[in-house]
């Protein structure tokens, strides 16, 4: 059977790849700083030797749009391409084909929806930065087959953050469940507060510090219940207008289970938004 061997959570920060590379007075005062914390992040991943990532994130209406928005779908193919043009633009990011796990794919997509999530899939899906932004700071060298799962944060109606908990529970199960002998990592980005296009997207920091002290602690703590008491469709409005993707970190604490508490965590303020990484072991810390 399959092995779940980390549960990662964290941030996709599109600049990050434009930072790390920058040099000289192109290079921002506050890079080195990020680049030590994202490598000690990603030797969490390392030292867990997975041998497929499961990888959750959403599109940012790249190839989803509003004449046919699945809440959740699953990528079926042998590769995956990525970016796309604008992201080259905006921020540098490089193109990537990645390849693809479909036999597990598969397996989650059939078992799913037996568990009742009716799962959409894509076997022409070509994926944005919230899946290749953490293959860059996680795993770099982009050399293992992934299984993306795309979520909706984005257009109403949009599922409540219950259903996100419990699809990560379910996905935590079906990969368990998966009769071939590999090591699995499943990794999940969303954002702690956060504003897009608003009058507070460009301040010292994010939009709403406390919020975020509140999130880093619910995810750091595993505290599901303490988080679905206060979050709702509605809440999330208020921390900040595309706060809505806090909803990808509910779905990872469900991946983690209720008072699982993170065996890494860190967080870097960068003066429009929080940024913040979660690892967790289920079997215990690797050697």
């Amino acid at each position: 059977m399959a092995t779940v061997v980390a549960v990662i959570a964290s941030t996709h920060h599109p600049f990050y790849y434009r930072a790390s590379t920058s040099t000289g007075a192109d290079r921002p005062p506050f890079t080195d700083e990020w680049v030590a914390k994202i490598e000690a992040f990603r030797e969490t991943l390392t030292k867990a030797r997975p041998d497929i990532l499961v990888m959750v994130g959403s599109d940012h209406f790249h190839q989803l749009w509003l004449d046919n928005m699945p809440q959740f779908l699953v990528g079926k193919a042998p590769y995956f391409d990525a970016n796309w043009y604008n992201e080259e633009r905006e921020f540098g990011l490089p193109r990537f084909t990645l390849p693809g796990e479909e036999r597990l794919a598969a397996h989650i997509l059939r078992n799913g929806l037996d568990a009742g999530f009716d799962l959409a899939f894509s076997n022409e899906l070509r994926i944005d930065h919230s899946i290749t932004c953490p293959i860059i700071t996680l795993r770099p060298e982009a050399d293992l087959p992934i299984v993306p799962i795309y979520t909706n944060i984005f257009a109403p109606p949009l599922p409540r953050p219950k259903r996100f908990v419990e699809l990560g529970r379910t996905i935590r199960q079906l990969v368990e469940s998966w009769p071939d002998d590999q090591r699995v990592a499943i990794i999940g980005t969303g954002h702690l507060s956060l504003e897009l296009g608003g009058p507070r997207q460009f301040g010292a920091h994010g939009p709403d510090p406390e919020f975020d002290r509140r999130a880093i602690d619910w995810i750091a703590g595993g505290d599901i219940d303490g988080c679905l008491a206060e979050v709702t469709l509605d809440s999330l409005h208020l921390p900040g207008n595309a706060t809505h993707g806090f909803m990808d970190f509910m779905l990872m604490m469900g991946v983690a289970g209720a008072g699982a508490k993170a065996d890494h965590v860190d967080s870097l303020d960068l003066f429009h938004t929080m940024e913040a990484y979660f690892t967790w072991y289920p079997n215990g810390v690797p050697a």
